[in-house]
């Protein structure tokens, strides 16, 4: 090994050190003096002089690379990111966000790795903390929906509204223009970038009871619902009884009788199990749910801009990727619900309309709350 201050010396350091001052070395410099005529003393001593000298110069070289080199390896050390997925490894949701792990890690050159956590692992079930530990930075990445953020601040069940949009057309160009521009300036009043837009659709709702073809089929139902008012006030309005339930509780609560019914788009019920526990369910596509791929902002501000632009567009990408799949997927998990025994019933437009003059009390009591500008981009 090298002294640790060897790159520094000078050559002459280098030599004076490489030089032996014993006894015995001087005895045999001398008697090999006496053997040489003067002119030959001279060559030969010039040359062992500058042969010393190459020798230093050379450890000294590799041995300073070989430094730089350990320091170079240190400082390629890729940084590691936790990402918080609240449904199963099967569904939609988590196949996106280890897509734009994916592309994370790609792009970056191997330089940052994102691990996804499914399941709400890291909030222990709780969605609502886990859109918490991101906006404080306990986590770094999430794929949250836009239902629970409504918990944080009501404001963003804006896009769940009962009926507000009717198809995905009209989401894809609503969240892309002033109205997503507007869903992300608030994201960022609350600590979290948004990255990009998934889904989780539209909402479907199903129960252990009886078939839901009009709202006097809701009555008494006990409906699990995500903590958020808006919908209190939506059930309540449908003449339901609405109990807001952590998600990862809902499986044993419908498996044990505790509530009748929930309400999720299909992607969640299929990838939960959700139809083994039920026996009708009702398309009726009354609330959209978006996903938001966010990243804590401060540690998103703290980045260079290629990095930041690297990350948006492979979030943009990944979530293409999701919306994709997750709306191809649909007519196969109908499928699905039917081959295991569960009554399915699609709405008519006329059917829907019932459902639709029942909530009008919902929009009166949330426009002062969400702010009818904010509504009116998304309508």
């Amino acid at each position: 090994m090298f002294p640790a201050n060897l790159c520094s010396m000078g050559v002459g350091d280098g030599l004076a050190r490489l030089r032996s001052n014993d006894s015995t070395n001087g005895d045999m410099w001398t008697l090999f003096q006496k053997n040489m005529n003067r002119e030959d003393f001279y060559v030969k001593k010039l040359f062992l002089v500058l042969l010393v000298m190459f020798l230093a110069v050379s450890l000294v070289t590799v041995g300073c690379n070989r430094q730089a080199g350990e320091q170079k390896k240190e400082e390629v050390k890729p940084v590691e990111y936790k990402m918080s997925v609240t449904t199963a490894d099967t569904s939609t949701w988590t196949m996106g966000a280890k897509k734009f792990a994916e592309l994370v890690k790609e792009r970056s050159g191997d330089k940052i790795i994102i691990k996804v956590f499914p399941n709400e692992q890291l909030s222990g079930g709780n969605q609502a903390k886990g859109i918490e530990m991101l906006q404080t930075g306990a986590t770094d990445f999430s794929l949250h929906s836009n239902i629970i953020y409504s918990v944080v601040d009501q404001k963003f069940g804006v896009i769940s509204l009962p009926w507000l949009m009717k198809d995905e057309a009209t989401v894809d160009a609503k969240l892309a223009g002033a109205a997503g521009k507007k869903f992300n300036e608030m994201l960022r009043e609350k600590g979290v970038e948004g990255l990009a837009f998934g889904e989780n659709g539209f909402r479907q709702i199903t129960n252990s009871k009886r078939e839901i073809k009009s709202p006097a089929d809701m009555a008494g139902l006990k409906i699990r619902i995500p903590g958020i008012k808006m919908y209190t006030s939506l059930y309540k309005a449908l003449g339901a009884d609405p109990t807001a339930m952590n998600f990862a509780e809902v499986f044993t609560a419908l498996q044990q009788g505790t509530i009748d019914g929930q309400e999720n788009p299909t992607d969640v019920i299929t990838s939960s199990k959700l139809y083994e526990v039920q026996k009708y369910i009702s398309l009726w596509n009354y609330s959209y749910d978006a996903l938001i791929l966010g990243m804590n902002k401060a540690k998103f501000d703290a980045l260079d801009k290629a990095t930041q632009d690297m990350l948006r567009k492979a979030a943009e990408e990944a979530m293409a990727y999701q919306r994709k799949i997750n709306r191809e997927k649909v007519a196969e998990q109908v499928q699905l619900f039917k081959d295991k025994g569960l009554k399915v019933t699609t709405l008519t437009d006329e059917q829907i309309k019932a459902f639709q003059e029942k909530v009008k009390p919902v929009y009166a009591e949330y426009e002062p709350i969400i702010g009818k500008d904010v509504i009116d981009l998304f309508r």
